[in-house]
């Protein structure tokens, strides 16, 4: 296996445009084919070999770990709870201590994409951060990847600004533990906008493509989706 025996999953986010569908839950619990959405990355996760997940809470924290509680089939499930909002790297830089191993696979816990988790991290071996790039017919509501053949990704273009097919950001990363140092602590840091363009201007940022299906439930139309998403896949 090519992958850390622990990951994490960010289940922290406010959900503010998913409210109007789901006002009584965070987005990681929100139900799909009668499963809370983030039991579906766990399922994932287990497959590949991970033996235990830590789960980076903020909104509504106490009723994740109500609900998924210690286990989930053969693996152990740890909490990582903000006290205040910290951000994507923030909220993995608080759950430092938690984390032995050198590196760390992370995934979005309000996106899945279908990806070869093993070989993602052959891939990633050699180098300092990886992300899966999922393929979108349209871009024009993602941020765009830019990344050469070789993988290796340039910059990030801004929502709205491709329209058509694009690379995009599939929520699904492998960072090293000197990336996890580097993150300040004790205030709000955001993955996408600090610690990936401030890599990718050192070339250390690199991104593993694949064609496979991705999908988030961060609006109401997307997570109308859901269901038969999850349904073609499982």
């Amino acid at each position: 296996m090519h992958l850390p025996t622990t990951a994490a999953i960010l289940a922290g986010g406010l959900g503010t445009r998913l409210r109007p569908v789901v006002a009584d839950r965070p987005k990681a619990l929100a139900r799909v084919a009668e499963r809370p959405f983030v039991a579906f990355l766990l399922d994932q996760l287990e497959a590949a070999g991970v033996r235990e997940v830590v789960l980076l809470t903020g909104h509504r924290a106490e009723q994740v770990r109500d609900e998924l509680g210690d286990r989930h089939g053969s693996m152990r499930l740890r909490y990582s709870p903000e006290r205040e909002p910290l951000g994507t790297a923030g909220a993995v830089r608080l759950a430092l201590p938690m984390i032995e191993s050198e590196s760390l696979l992370l995934l979005n816990g309000d996106s899945f994409c279908e990806v070869d988790l093993d070989a993602f991290g052959r891939f990633h071996a050699p180098h300092t951060c990886s992300l899966v790039l999922a393929r979108v017919e349209d871009g024009e509501r993602y941020g765009q990847v830019e990344a050469d053949e070789e993988g290796t990704i340039h910059g990030f273009r801004e929502k709205g600004a491709s329209l058509g097919p694009a690379w995009i950001n599939a929520g699904v990363y492998l960072l090293s533990r000197s990336v996890l140092k580097m993150i300040p602590p004790n205030r709000a840091v955001s993955l996408e906008r600090e610690v990936f363009p401030r890599l990718a201007r050192e070339g250390l940022l690199r991104g593993f493509r694949q064609e496979g299906p991705f999908i988030d439930i961060g609006t109401p139309d997307s997570y109308a989706r859901a269901e038969a998403f999850v349904g073609a896949i499982v």
